[in-house]
């Protein structure tokens, strides 16, 4: 008896360590979660466009149909101080309506969006500022600010996070230019969403680092024409993924190509 009695104690002791040591890994997870920048901020939220969504396409983060792209209406405009001169361009936030009981949708819960647009500021006193400097501002498609808010709400006061992107297949790139002026516009990214860097090279050549021309559309001067194109993309939080051979040797401009590979 006394020998059953011990090993339920230690079985007991056991158990509580392993308990214990878990309350310390999620301590210690939570507080990664928020130094890496998770945790809710405050902001604001309108919309732009109908219920169709046809007014949010394209935009200054270099993107073109949003549908086709993968993207659909679950997309925002960034305010100034979100839009980090397009370098924010790619990345998902979570957000949710709070603080207004006369607007928000009860138990509407968060919505996910992509940033692929600018949101610019008005310093005429006339207009709405909702979009200057330092505002943190959201201008949604018309269908996402309605699963939060009805449209007559205008402007609602939000929470909102990064969170990671979740894609399905490689990250893509559309490429346009000319022989000696190559752009790809880069999308579909996971994890971080926002590129950060881009290399490139031909199957005759060493790799070339792009520059961004702006949003996530990244140029070389090389004439890689008649050359398979791999690519390196790295992210803001330091991640890179190499994809080789993503366009044959007989690309095209004005079309798309994915790589076998996503972060």
């Amino acid at each position: 008896m006394a020998k059953f009695q011990n090993l339920f104690t230690f079985g007991a002791l056991f158990v509580m360590i392993i308990s214990t040591l878990s309350v310390h890994a999620m301590a210690e997870k939570l507080a990664t979660v928020e130094k890496a920048g998770i945790a809710w901020e405050d902001g604001h939220a309108t919309f732009y466009g109908d219920m169709t969504g046809r007014e949010t396409m394209k935009g200054a983060c270099g993107y073109d149909n949003l549908f086709k792209q993968g993207y659909g209406f679950k997309t925002a405009a960034l305010s100034t101080a979100l839009f980090n001169k397009g370098s924010t361009c790619g990345a998902c936030f979570e957000i949710m309506c709070v603080n207004d009981p006369k607007w928000c949708i009860p138990n509407a819960g968060a919505i996910r969006i992509t940033g692929t647009n600018f949101c610019p500021p008005n310093y005429d006193p006339h207009f709405y500022p909702w979009c200057n400097p330092p505002n943190k501002h959201f201008d949604l498609s018309m269908p996402m600010f309605t699963k939060l808010a009805p449209y007559r709400a205008g402007i609602i006061p939000v929470r909102f996070r990064r969170v990671p992107c979740v894609k399905r297949g490689g990250i893509k790139f559309e490429l346009k230019g000319n022989p000696n002026w190559i752009t790809a516009t880069v999308f579909n990214v996971g994890g971080a969403g926002d590129v950060a860097a881009v290399g490139i090279k031909g199957s005759k050549s060493g790799w070339l680092p792009m520059s961004r021309n702006w949003g996530q559309v990244w140029q070389t001067s090389a004439n890689l024409v008649g050359q398979s194109l791999s690519f390196q993309v790295a992210t803001s939080d330091r991640k890179r993924v190499v994809l080789y051979n993503v366009a044959p040797g007989n690309w095209q401009f004005g079309q798309t190509y994915e790589g076998r590979g996503n972060l």
